[in-house]
């Protein structure tokens, strides 16, 4: 039976246990999910080795920000101290808060949610492992270059902030701020991409039968801020084009001189920047949501309302950015709008605490290790949140900005908010990764220890900011007061460092000879602890239908049902590693998905791509071309021998009196959503350029008048070509659905001619006005504009030509057509693209007379 005409309600029984074909259908499963061994091993894409490589790195770099954490407060323990030079201390408060936030807070995100997710989820993985390998060795090889840059004198030294003219002018920032510009432009490619797989993982990845209305509120966390990710890095990839653009080249983006504004900087910088504050937060409160229910035994009071709460601190969170501004001289009613806004946020913000409390207060709570941690998040975040309000208030803001008091606010905020929560999950989910128990006394000395520490740390920070101390100072007269105080900060950091230390030995501890924990070790009633001890490859021995969102407490037998194989796909027969993909509301399967082994086209792409930004750093522009070159070579290889391969057979029996079909291309399809996440994020990196068009438009009156109008004809022309580069590919698909494959393949090919006469005629426009991306902000904008246009064309026009070899080989039908499902996808976003910047160009100015 199709799942069309399957009622998930209503399923036959599941057939009589048989020992032998039980055991059987393990040994295929394991061979065909277990990982390579020796040093085949670094080739695995398994979610659950990704996701634990992810999760060593992460903490790798945490322990290194640690580390110039300490000889920070070093530095500042006593007044004149000469213990770090100023060039030196200077690289090492920009490293710290750049490592601290891009290297370990949201990567530290994503390598929880890919080891956990899929468990959590009870699926076998994530739709896309190869792309969480691709993006985990993009992280490891940016963080090191962004890292190993102190080594060698180089490294960043403009403030985390890297705001401009500092930064755009390279006699200032050397080196440092191309590293910092290049090296985290590398790494958001990582961090999109574990958006895009964490995104169409919740969406798509559900087991039957668990609706969105059913979800457990980890997953809920993870796909709101997976969705952050998307709308909030895109702005900051758009500045950091911009600013290096400036660097670079000369063009005129920050300079005032010549029609810049270094405003625009902060804008683009705070549009990414506040989110990323609750990009942070949210996956911490996540973990106390699925911690709490298990100790109190209960399911969480307020779900609905927690999931409502975290949907409505996403929205506002973008739009607090000028929250970190007020001190620039924006009109009052822009601060009132902000400040109001900034203080809105609480209000979502405490219906999850209350609903914590709430459950808390409801049941018998046991106590725990992952408990107190919990217990010590929510009392140090509560309070970073109530400094929070303070600095949303306009007045109180003047009087703290760029001072200790912030220091002090940010650190409650961000160590309450996520670290001691992500302790917590750490204790929680050791067992689940490696089926034993941590030591417990070491484990409650590590909270005290940083409890204690922390509060010694930061809190005296409050009184050194009110007294005047400004942040990143990097010494200062005994005159001035802050000694006593920075002694005892520093005193507090070191017992801080302690207890983590404990921690971390706490949890590395070889513990190969304990005996393993029981199954379920904390009786929680969520999918993950469904596993088996000891953990198998496989991560769910056959899929469930899911009723419930605590379904280990809720559907009596579920384990033994899922142990014995009487649930979806408890077989690898073909030997390939399957999922089941349902419906985005109501999880009804819909198809079983391949989805492909151990390769190392993954750490090839990354090292080539890579190079090609990191000799871009030093102006090795052949080396970069070359390097850019053969990355583009290794993912058409990948794509080509790794996705949307015509199966043996159209439809598998996976169960229950279940059949599904083995491919699906367009909007069922996983890789459809793949493109549509991705291009919005894109789009979202677009707008960011269109910000900047009329952030100059607003703050300079003569911002289109100081050059020539180009010439309109030429402009439509251009505007007609890259249209026709959609048109085209829009009429090929409809050739290969009418069984003109040969039509379809001449459409393909006539397409990137229209797209490259299309941006010629845009470029001869453009010189036919005289426009000089190095004389003003306007030439500027409007080649940026262009630049931007003109990769997504030779982008289409690759696609094109890879698609219509794909129908030449027979690989892309007008039975399997997703390849072109999935390009046409993109020449829409394309399409919108042209047409927001022939907007921009041509019926803007026209609209204003200025052309």
């Amino acid at each position: 039976m199709t799942s069309d005409a399957f009622d998930l309600d209503d399923l036959p029984p599941a057939e009589p246990y048989d020992e032998a074909r039980d055991k059987a259908q393990r040994e295929r499963l394991l061979t065909t999910w277990q990982s390579p061994k020796g040093w085949r091993y670094l080739s695995d894409v398994n979610n659950s080795e990704v996701g634990l490589w992810y999760l060593l790195t992460s903490f790798a770099f945490f322990c290194f920000a640690g580390v110039l954490a300490l000889l920070i407060r070093t530095q500042l323990a006593v007044p004149g101290n000469d213990f770090l030079s100023q060039d030196l201390y200077n690289q090492v408060f920009t490293l710290h808060g750049t490592a601290m936030m891009f290297l370990f807070a949201v990567p530290i995100f994503e390598a929880v949610a890919i080891l956990v997710l899929p468990e959590i989820l009870g699926a076998r993985d994530l739709p896309f492992p190869r792309l969480s390998a691709f993006g985990y060795w993009c992280f490891l090889i940016g963080g090191v270059f962004v890292c190993g840059s102190i080594f060698f004198g180089a490294a960043p030294d403009g403030g985390w902030f890297m705001y401009a003219p500092l930064s755009s002018n390279p006699e200032y920032s050397g080196v440092g701020a191309d590293i910092w510009l290049l090296g985290l432009s590398f790494i958001e490619v990582s961090s999109i991409a574990a958006a895009v797989e964490l995104i169409v993982g919740v969406l798509k990845s559900r087991p039957p039968g668990m609706r969105l209305n059913q979800m457990p509120l980890y997953c809920w966390y993870v796909l709101v801020v997976a969705g952050m990710i998307l709308f909030a890095f895109p702005p900051l990839i758009a500045g950091d084009l911009l600013l290096e653009l400036e660097r670079a080249f000369g063009w005129a983006f920050f300079d005032p001189d010549r029609g810049g504004d270094p405003l625009l900087w902060q804008h683009l910088f705070w549009i990414f920047g506040h989110p990323e504050v609750y990009i942070v937060f949210l996956p911490s409160i996540a973990l106390i949501a699925t911690i709490l229910p298990t100790f109190a035994s209960r399911p969480m009071i307020g779900h609905s309302w927690i999931v409502l709460s975290a949907v409505g601190v996403a929205f506002l969170s973008f739009g607090l950015w000028v929250h970190h501004m007020f001190t620039v001289g924006l009109p009052e009613i822009s601060l009132s709008f902000f400040s109001a806004a900034s203080e809105a946020v609480a209000v979502p913000t405490g219906i999850q605490i209350f609903c914590f409390v709430a459950t808390m207060l409801v049941a018998k709570v046991r106590p725990s290790l992952p408990m107190l941690f919990a217990g010590g998040a929510l009392a140090i975040f509560v309070f970073g949140g109530l400094t929070g309000v303070m600095v949303a208030l306009v007045p109180f803001d003047w009087q703290a900005h760029d001072s200790y008091f912030v220091v002090a606010h940010l650190h409650y905020t961000l160590i309450g908010g996520m670290l001691f929560p992500l302790f917590a999950g750490v204790y929680y989910w050791y067992p689940f990764v490696t089926q034993r128990q941590t030591n417990q006394k070491a484990g409650k000395w590590s909270f005290w220890l940083m409890f204690g520490g922390f509060n010694l740390a930061f809190l005296p920070m409050h009184w050194t900011g009110v007294m005047g101390m400004p942040r990143r100072v990097w010494t200062y007269d005994v005159t001035d007061g802050w000694a006593v105080l920075n002694m005892v900060s520093t005193v507090g950091s070191f017992i801080f460092a302690a207890g983590f230390v404990v921690l971390a030995v706490n949890v590395l501890w070889p513990r190969g000879k304990h005996a393993p924990v029981k199954r379920n070790v904390w009786n929680a009633g969520t999918m993950e602890w469904s596993a088996e001890v000891p953990d198998k490859p496989w991560g769910v021995r056959s899929i469930p239908l899911i009723k419930s969102r605590y379904p280990l407490w809720d559907q009596p037998g579920l384990l033994d049902q899922i142990d014995r194989g009487e649930w979806f796909l408890p077989d690898a027969k073909e030997g390939k590693r399957e999922l089941i993909v349902t419906d985005i509301l109501d999880a009804r399967p819909l198809f079983v998905q391949r989805v492909p082994g151990p390769s190392w086209l993954m750490l090839f792409a990354a090292l080539f791509l890579g190079t090609s930004f990191i000799v871009a750093t030093y102006h090795w522009w052949t080396v970069a071309l070359i390097s850019g070159a053969a990355f583009v070579a290794v993912t058409l290889y990948w794509l080509w021998t790794g996705t949307a391969h015509i199966p043996e057979k159209t439809e598998k029996y996976v169960g229950r009196g279940l059949t599904l079909p083995t491919y699906e291309a367009g909007a069922g399809s996983v890789g459809w959503w793949a493109v549509f996440i991705t291009m919005t994020g894109d789009m979202t990196a677009f707008v960011g350029l269109v910000f900047s068009y009329f952030f100059f438009w607003t703050v300079l009156p003569d911002f289109m008048s100081t050059t020539e109008a180009m010439p309109f004809g030429w402009l439509l022309l251009g505007f007609a070509g890259v249209l026709g580069q959609w048109g085209l590919t829009v009429a090929a698909r409809g050739q290969l659905a009418g069984r003109a494959p040969g039509a379809a393949i001449g459409a393909l090919i006539a397409a990137p001619v229209a797209g490259v006469l299309g941006m010629a005629a845009f470029a001869w426009a453009a010189m036919q006005a005289g426009l000089d991306p190095t004389r003003h902000s306007f030439d500027a904008t409007i080649w940026a504009l262009l630049l931007w246009l003109s990769v997504h064309v030779a982008l289409g026009l690759l696609m094109q030509l890879y698609t219509a070899a794909r129908i030449w080989a027979g690989i892309c039908t007008p039975d399997f057509p997703a390849d072109l499902r999935n390009l046409t996808l993109y020449t829409h976003f394309l399409a919108v693209t042209v047409i927001m910047t022939f907007a921009m160009l041509a019926v803007f100015p026209l609209w204003l007379g200025a052309l």
